[in-house]
């Protein structure tokens, strides 16, 4: 009986055990896909893809999810995404009861959609007594 016990065990570790190699593998191959399908679109969008890239990169998110946070559909509307900015950025404002996780989401889609139009959206002055962290960010590179 005991012997049937172990027995039984064993298998249970092998089948368990053959099952997590799967997945693994299956998970490693996805991820050389998803990496090697990104390659290829960056390839093929040359100049202005690595541009994307770097951008997407360097503020963690892409484009599309700027223009969701800041609820533009049209990033040369330069009014309209200055005007949601400031809104958004004074209502997560921390000390009035906002996030400041929030306010730092919405300081990385303006700088993602500055990086697009390769200008700046809002003068440094409208955060009054709040540095911006891109300021921060530039000055210690």
């Amino acid at each position: 009986v005991l012997f049937v016990m172990a027995r039984f065990i064993a298998q249970i570790i092998v089948v368990g055990s053959q099952a997590v190699a799967r997945a693994f593998t299956q998970a490693l191959k996805q991820e050389y896909q998803a990496s090697a399908a990104t390659r290829r679109a960056a390839a093929e969008a040359g100049k202005d893809g690595s541009k994307t890239v770097k951008a997407n990169t360097f503020t963690g998110m892409s484009l599309q999810e700027a223009q969701q946070i800041l609820n533009v559909q049209d990033v040369q509307d330069l009014e309209k995404l200055r005007k949601n900015y400031e809104h958004l950025f004074k209502m997560n404002d921390k000390t009035i009861g906002g996030s400041f996780y929030l306010q730092s989401k919405v300081v990385r889609a303006k700088e993602r959609l500055e990086m697009e139009l390769d200008q700046k959206i809002v003068p440094d002055q409208i955060s009054e007594g709040t540095k911006d962290e891109s300021n921060s960010d530039s000055q210690h590179s």
